[in-house]
């Protein structure tokens, strides 16, 4: 069967939609390779049906991490055997497509969001130019790729006449039953997972939680955290909401299943985040709990269709806060949405979804 290499910029412990993809690949009998970087503070890596490569850096921050990643990551592909290079996201693209062209490797582009409209680089006008012209000069080139949303996939084709395919990130379908929603009360606290970044709405989140009657649980990392702990502290909310660190997959996902709802936001500035559809969206989802999120198109369809989430217009405090005390407050809207949950898991899994991925790889290489 053929060879598949992935490339990340990640440590490889916590990317848990990678694990699936590479999972399922090797599964289907690929040779799969996930290559990442180690950090001082890397886990030992887990075992997984699926190669994995971490390479050393000596910067690991800002542009000389990635001009230094990027040139060994090329290097190292250059020496593996691959019939196929996939770029995740934009920040490995060039090495990827360098290599694929030398090597005569097929390409393929597996983006994640719209990596040019985050918020951290749309308002940095320097650092948008320089990703905006290596989407411009490698996304026309990457012809086969897919996102995990259709407006995501019908904005790349608008911009570079690409046709990519969709392949959500959801996560597995969760094997135990699901909880009565009318029996036992599950804990009372608040649940954020995922990435700690700009953009997430912890600027209103922070102090919307003066007004909430339940605490908030932070389970992650990432380029805001410094800033949200000084937002706590300046609430004075050191008792109320705590930042819990990165956990591994298996222990957050029993985690989220305690929670009484989680927390989907994300700042409408930037394409990518309006056009979003987070990881964390669906494992709210799958741990069978409600949860609050902003109204945007890609959540709004799929409430459309489930009534998983109590939406809201915008990531205002008032209108977090509001949206909070609604879960808390209403039992008969907190049990339909919970109930509803466990419809929605039985569509939206990985089992399921897996299907899309390993038709796309099966017409790219057979």
């Amino acid at each position: 069967m053929a060879s598949i290499i992935c490339t990340v910029t990640n440590d490889l412990t916590y990317d848990q939609r990678m694990i699936r993809i590479c999972t399922t690949l090797a599964q289907q009998g690929y040779t799969v390779t996930l290559v990442g970087r180690t950090l001082t503070q890397s886990a030992p890596l887990q075992h997984h049906p699926f190669l994995q490569k971490r390479l050393y850096c000596w910067f690991t921050k800002g542009p000389l991490f990635y001009a230094e990643y990027n040139l060994r990551l090329f290097i190292w592909l250059l020496f593996q055997k691959a019939d196929c290079i996939c770029s995740i996201d934009l920040d490995t693209i060039l090495p990827c497509y360098f290599a694929s062209t030398l090597k005569g490797s097929k390409r393929v582009y597996d983006a994640h969001e719209l990596f040019c409209e985050m918020k951290e680089i749309v308002t940095r006008p320097s650092r948008y130019r320089m990703w905006k012209w290596i989407e411009r000069f490698t996304v026309p080139k990457f012809k086969h790729g897919y996102t995990v949303c259709q407006p995501i996939a019908e904005e790349f084709e608008k911009m570079y006449g690409v046709q990519y395919e969709v392949v959500r990130n959801v996560p597995f379908l969760k094997k135990s039953k699901f909880q009565n929603p009318n029996s036992n009360e599950p804990e009372t606290f608040l649940l954020y997972q995922g990435a700690v970044n700009e953009g997430r709405s912890f600027e209103t989140l922070i102090p919307a939680m003066k007004k909430v009657d339940a605490p908030l649980q932070i389970y992650g990392d990432g380029n805001f955290l410094e800033q949200t702990k000084a937002l706590i502290n300046s609430n004075q909310l050191q008792n109320k909401v705590e930042l819990k660190g990165k956990l591994n997959p298996t222990e957050l996902k029993e985690i989220t299943a305690t929670a009484y709802a989680g927390i989907t936001l994300f700042e409408n500035n930037g394409l990518s985040n309006y056009l979003s559809l987070a990881n964390r969206f669906f494992d709210y989802i799958q741990a069978g709990i409600p949860q609050l999120c902003v109204d945007y198109p890609a959540y709004r369809n799929i409430n459309n269709q489930f009534e998983i989430a109590l939406l809201i217009p915008d990531t205002s405090e008032a209108s977090i806060a509001n949206g909070l005390n609604k879960l808390l407050s209403d039992p008969v809207l907190y049990n339909r949405l919970k109930a509803n949950c466990q419809q929605a898991a039985a569509v939206l899994n990985w089992q399921e979804e897996e299907k899309r991925l390993i038709h796309f790889y099966q017409q790219l290489l057979g």
